[in-house]
């Protein structure tokens, strides 16, 4: 996808329009239901497929973060709620995540345009491999198990400040590590999830005041395709069997981890 649906979103005559909306618009909202529908089923991947979608349209890379997260404010919310109606969060979980997320969040959005980060996201895509393996490793010797609680307050404060420095990730970093814990899946998706809200509302925040919103029309695409498919995702992931969950989120963190080893070297 290229620069060019930037144009046709504002240049798109009237009588090719759908509901005066050029077809582009729902090409993006597609993207963005697409995103958030993998996002609510598994607890990832929307910000790499969101923020994809914005850097081949040609946004600068500086910009993408605040506005991939001015979309999530909204397709976060959403999910949030969705999940919390289905029975999807701990709310306690939820809380031990948001709290230090939000502060990470802060600090890393604070130093995004000081910091050298490409091989911090190297050091995290090599973390990240090694727990999408022990996730796959659990799914394969599958049994319940004692849900260890600790560092999760740990894993809050680092997840938002690499969610920050890194336009997205922090779905990745908290549901691989969350089920790693034993944490069932669902409420490991959920509870990620709506803690989400709440970090990247802070996150967005900082980005706003210092780079501004650009292409509203592509954000609002994503807000729309995204808040459509968050009741559906949150559904499917109460309904995914724990250990087919397992396999699922394992394969994805497995794949992400090797698509940015890839891209970073």
């Amino acid at each position: 996808m290229s620069f060019e649906i930037l144009q046709a979103l504002s240049l798109t005559p009237p009588d090719a329009q759908w509901f005066g909306l050029a077809p582009a618009f729902f090409a993006i909202a597609a993207v963005g239901f697409f995103a958030q529908l993998v996002d609510g089923a598994l607890g990832m991947a929307y910000g790499i497929t969101s923020s994809s979608l914005m850097l081949g349209l040609g946004i600068p890379p500086q910009a993408v973060s605040a506005s991939v997260h001015a979309a999530e404010v909204f397709t976060t919310g959403a999910s949030g709620i969705s999940h919390g109606l289905v029975g999807n969060i701990d709310f306690k979980l939820m809380w031990r995540l948001a709290l230090p997320g939000v502060a990470g969040g802060i600090v890393g959005a604070l130093l995004l345009s000081q910091l050298d980060v490409s091989w911090l996201k190297l050091l995290v895509a090599l973390y990240l491999l090694c727990i999408g393996l022990l996730v796959l490793r659990r799914a394969w010797l599958w049994r319940v198990r004692e849900v260890q609680a600790n560092g999760t307050r740990s894993l809050g404060l680092i997840a938002g400040f690499l969610d920050a420095i890194g336009g997205g990730g922090w779905g990745t970093i908290t549901t691989g590590s969350l089920i790693a814990k034993n944490h069932a899946p669902h409420i490991a998706i959920g509870s990620a999830n709506a803690a989400e809200f709440f970090v990247t509302a802070a996150i967005a925040s900082v980005l706003l005041q210092s780079q501004g919103l650009v292409h509203l029309q592509v954000i609002a695409a994503l807000v729309l395709g995204g808040v459509l498919a968050a009741p559906i995702a949150a559904i499917l992931s109460k309904r995914i069997p724990a250990r087919a969950a397992l396999v699922a989120v394992g394969a994805l963190v497995v794949s992400l981890s090797l698509f940015n080893i890839g891209t970073t070297l």
